[in-house]
């Protein structure tokens, strides 16, 4: 096998673990908030945000984690995650004397980074996204310039 394509074979496994693992959080805490909503519900009024926002942060996080695993529309779907990781550490993870809190202000900027790379490079090869680019010219500009 040539070097070359058992790089780029390498690669594209390792970005799709790499999808794989930056979805996982999200999916699950997506899932964890779904699954009791008012308590969910609860929890957001007492930090001040109101219902819409706990149902917004829900679809955010399921619909974008989703994408990013299946590298569908994964560029979008990291550049949402990298926005929301930005204001969750922003606004919720503020008194950096705490050491619990610096370490999620910390991992929130640190998958945020990950999301921006995401954004940069694409879902490669094992995606989605690379299956209907094949497809070329059947996708409407502003879906292949998301791709």
């Amino acid at each position: 096998m040539d070097s070359a394509a058992s790089r780029s074979q390498l690669a594209d496994f390792i970005l799709l673990l790499g999808r794989l693992l930056l979805s996982l959080i999200f999916l699950h805490e997506g899932s964890v908030l779904a699954s009791d909503i008012s308590a969910t519900v609860d929890t957001f009024a007492k930090l001040g945000l109101a219902t819409p926002v706990a149902f917004a942060v829900i679809a955010l996080q399921l619909g974008a984690g989703l994408s990013i695993a299946a590298g569908f529309l994964s560029r979008l779907g990291a550049l949402a995650l990298a926005f929301f990781c930005l204001a969750t550490a922003l606004m919720f993870h503020t008194n950096l004397d705490s050491q619990n809190e610096l370490l999620h202000f910390e991992k929130d900027l640190a998958i945020a980074g990950g999301m921006f790379v995401l954004v940069a490079s694409g879902a490669g090869s094992i995606s989605i996204d690379n299956l209907l680019r094949k497809r070329g010219s059947s996708l409407h500009p502003w879906l292949r310039a998301m791709m």
